[in-house]
């Protein structure tokens, strides 16, 4: 590459390019600090055995995540079944309901497990168990006869964070290494 006169242009744009992949790696090494402190942070709740209000939105779910609350379900909305755990790691239908609440809008609530997707007969009540995120109520005891469901965990939460700041890093390596084979290639074939 000895005396290969750099394209101003196309420099720009790669130096440019790299530098701002770098920084969405740095941004995303961030984010993992962030996500590993939030994770924290929701593992200390779930510690705490006060009972909670029941979050009626995602943002006022934010603080009370993996904490006990109770809802009353004074109108059955619609029931379905969602793939599931139960406590003890076997797989099939975790069986929700969307219910009127009496304190005042609706909630999601995680009755149980099952094996069987049919929904069980269940007209509300009272159910006691953790807040999860949605914001939904994973009914602990379970409700309806059926069997506890795993219960909810923040290291559950994804935190892919690490891996994407080391992608956004071999990204700007490899842009780097292309441009770099590009200019050489370029140099060869301009004094053949």
């Amino acid at each position: 590459m000895t005396g290969v006169r750099l394209p101003f242009w196309s420099t720009l744009i790669v130096l440019l390019a790299v530098a701002t992949m770098i920084a969405l790696g740095f941004w995303q090494l961030g984010r993992a600090e962030e996500k590993n402190a939030l994770i924290a942070k929701y593992g200390a709740s779930a510690q705490d055995d006060a009972v909670v209000r029941f979050p009626t939105s995602s943002h006022a779910a934010e603080d009370v995540l993996y904490r006990r609350s109770q809802v009353t379900c004074t109108q059955l909305l619609a029931t379905r079944a969602v793939a599931g755990t139960s406590a003890t790691g076997a797989k099939g239908w975790a069986q929700q309901a969307t219910c009127r609440i009496a304190e005042g809008g609706e909630a999601v609530v995680a009755l149980g497990f099952s094996r069987d997707p049919a929904s069980p007969a269940w007209g509300g009540g009272e159910v006691t168990g953790i807040v999860a995120p949605g914001p939904r109520l994973v009914a602990d005891p379970p409700a309806a006869g059926l069997e506890p469901l795993a219960k909810p965990d923040p290291n559950d939460l994804p935190n892919n964070h690490l891996a994407y700041a080391v992608q956004w890093f071999l990204f700007a390596a490899t842009a780097i290494v292309i441009y770099a084979l590009a200019l050489r290639r370029r140099g060869s074939t301009t004094r053949a």
